[in-house]
């Protein structure tokens, strides 16, 4: 079908997702149409990656977040979401990787564990995820059933 109103471009400004709604980074790039000049700063890569994590596109999240932990590589937050959105897009071994990274850094990082754990278990690795998931569970201050 020939819309001749439909516009494409690779901003994603005119993207719905599949039950029409507007696509989740739709308002965060909309003010850049009228600045040329803009630079994207890593800030506001981050907040258009986590709308785009937010709304379920794991595949472009990780992608946006990839780019933003290459220009600001000590943040934990933004290595966590990216472990998600690997997580959520079965990309494991870059999940893995980047949770590896945080639990060096910070090794009381409790949640990074947990995910590790589930990341491990996933690819069948239950021997090796036991010992993380039991971290987890004695920094969240439960005892663990594994």
């Amino acid at each position: 079908m020939n819309n001749e109103f439909a516009v494409h471009d690779s901003t994603g400004f005119h993207a719905y997702r599949p039950n029409g709604e507007v696509a989740a980074d739709r308002w965060v790039t909309v003010r850049h149409l009228f600045d040329e000049d803009h630079v994207e700063t890593p800030a506001e890569k981050w907040e258009r990656a986590q709308l785009v994590f937010e709304s379920g596109d794991y595949i472009r999240a990780a992608e946006l977040l990839a780019d933003v932990a290459g220009e600001v590589p000590f943040q934990t937050d933004l290595r966590l979401l990216l472990a998600r959105a690997y997580y959520h897009s079965a990309q494991l071994g870059r999940a893995e990787t980047q949770l590896r990274e945080i639990v060096d850094r910070d090794p009381v990082e409790h949640y990074a564990h947990l995910l590790l754990g589930r990341t491990l278990e996933r690819q069948g690795r239950a021997g090796e995820a036991a010992p993380w998931l039991r971290l987890a569970a004695a920094f969240g201050g439960e005892l663990a059933d594994v």
